[in-house]
């Protein structure tokens, strides 16, 4: 696996693809702080969007889940400072990682499927 830094001046385009491109796949977010360790805050939810404002300022909001009347969250980190994508040998993204100004960092993992070779 390696990682790639997404430069902030394409995470609105680079969100936008993103989004489209994983839209409904199942989806874990943790969120890791540096005071109060790790928390899983979705398991398994489908992924709606991941959003930035065009001139990326400001936060990157996470949307998960379906259509009411079953269960949404809305993930948002206020000062984003970093956008990395983890990528597969093959060059599939598997997961991103935002790291806050304070030095949190939300962990977007996709759920892996049988077919995948997941768990």
């Amino acid at each position: 696996m390696r990682n790639r830094l997404v430069p902030r001046s394409e995470w609105f385009q680079f969100f936008d693809g993103f989004s489209r491109r994983h839209r409904g796949r199942p989806t874990t977010v943790s969120v890791l702080n540096p005071k109060l360790g790790s928390q899983v805050e979705a398991r398994n939810m489908p992924l709606e969007g991941i959003v930035s404002r065009a001139e990326a300022t400001g936060p990157i909001s996470i949307h998960l889940g379906a259509a009411p009347p079953r269960s949404n969250l809305e993930h948002e980190i206020e000062v984003p400072k970093q956008v990395w994508v983890e990528l597969s040998e093959q060059g599939a993204e598997e997961a991103l990682e935002v790291e806050s100004l304070d030095g949190t960092k939300t962990v977007i993992e996709f759920v892996r499927t049988e077919k995948e070779g997941g768990r």
